[in-house]
């Protein structure tokens, strides 16, 4: 089959490998689309830990069930399904306490050290496999991982309706935080973007008011809930400032491993700032499932482009520079 393998940080092949075989209690999958993300960019230039290269990368995606192993009775060739690629060993201290996404032996399909889904097939265990809702297309049903990240990143906010958001970042999960936060009952969504190209679509889908710097922003006293989508020190640092006395700071976005940011422990400790960091995925890709089939994302604006398996170098370079949203290989036919 072809697939993309990550050789080392900076090398990336297209290639033939030989095709997977499910386990007992795996199943095949006939990837019909993988998204990519901002942990791939980490991935390729070697500053995730964990990562064991090389590693075939992907790990939102979907698609066909073309094989199932021996006892595995709950999929049948042909179904269609979301995969959640987090891999947890069910042993360790945080597993037992229901923390499997901190799992001291944490895997990630195409993220850790098993092969993902920028190939034509890939093997997942069943209990990571969901049957899409009729109404979700296997074009559109790749964004149901980050929607599930999204979902987990909402268990540890505060929960009260009625507050106001603020939102840095309106790339993919930017996006999808702000329409949670909507669909939530939050009082005003404010999202901050240095692309001014992306801010229209925020307006379009959630967001009360959008601007490329918070300071263009009337709100004095603050925000209840200030979210970083973005990962860079620089809107950390700012967002830390904008939080209203008592309210959270979520680091949602994904900051290079070495970043260190700046703040005042003494605006924490007199304004009672709750800091709250968001890990992946836990027990939230079902509820993700039944979001998407629901309606709760405009998948049509999420997804803008599209790019064939051997493409990946040229789809990785653009979403570098921030073209469009979320971009997505298709190894297959997506349905």
């Amino acid at each position: 089959m072809r697939a993309i393998i990550v050789e080392a940080p900076g090398q990336i092949k297209s290639t033939t490998v030989d095709e997977p075989t499910p386990g007992p209690r795996e199943v095949l999958v006939a990837v019909s689309g993988a998204g990519i993300c901002g942990t791939d960019l980490h991935i390729i230039d070697g500053d995730l830990e964990g990562t064991v290269y090389p590693i075939v990368p992907g790990h939102e995606f979907a698609g066909t069930v073309a094989a199932v192993g021996s006892q595995v009775t709950e999929f049948a060739e042909g179904d269609r399904v979301a995969v959640d690629p987090n891999v947890f060993c069910g042993e360790c201290h945080y597993c037992k306490i229901g923390r499997g996404n901190l799992c001291e032996r944490y895997n990630a399909l195409g993220v850790i050290n098993s092969p993902g889904a920028a190939a034509e097939f890939c093997v997942a265990p069943v209990a990571n496999c969901f049957l899409l809702p009729e109404n979700v297309s296997l074009a559109d049903a790749p964004l149901i991982e980050p929607l599930s990240c999204a979902v987990h990143g909402f268990d540890l906010l505060p929960g009260r309706v009625g507050e106001h958001y603020l939102i840095y970042g309106a790339g993919t999960m930017g996006l999808m935080m702000a329409q949670l936060a909507r669909f939530s009952g939050a009082a005003s969504v404010s999202v901050v973007d240095l692309n001014a190209d992306r801010l229209g679509v925020a307006a379009d889908l959630a967001a009360d008011r959008t601007a490329t710097e918070a300071n263009a922003f009337d709100r004095p006293q603050g925000w209840e809930v200030v979210i970083d989508c973005t990962g860079a020190v620089p809107a950390i640092e700012d967002g830390l400032r904008r939080v209203r006395k008592g309210g959270t700071f979520q680091v949602f976005g994904v900051a290079p491993e070495a970043a260190a940011a700046s703040f005042s422990p003494f605006q924490v400790y007199k304004d009672e700032i709750h800091i709250v960091g968001s890990m992946a995925v836990l027990h939230s890709f079902g509820r993700a499932v039944e979001l998407m089939g629901r309606g709760v994302l405009d998948p049509a604006v999420m997804t803008s482009h599209r790019f064939g398996l051997d493409e990946y170098a040229d789809a990785i370079d653009r979403f570098r520079v921030g073209v469009g949203r979320k971009l997505q290989i298709t190894p297959g036919a997506p349905a």
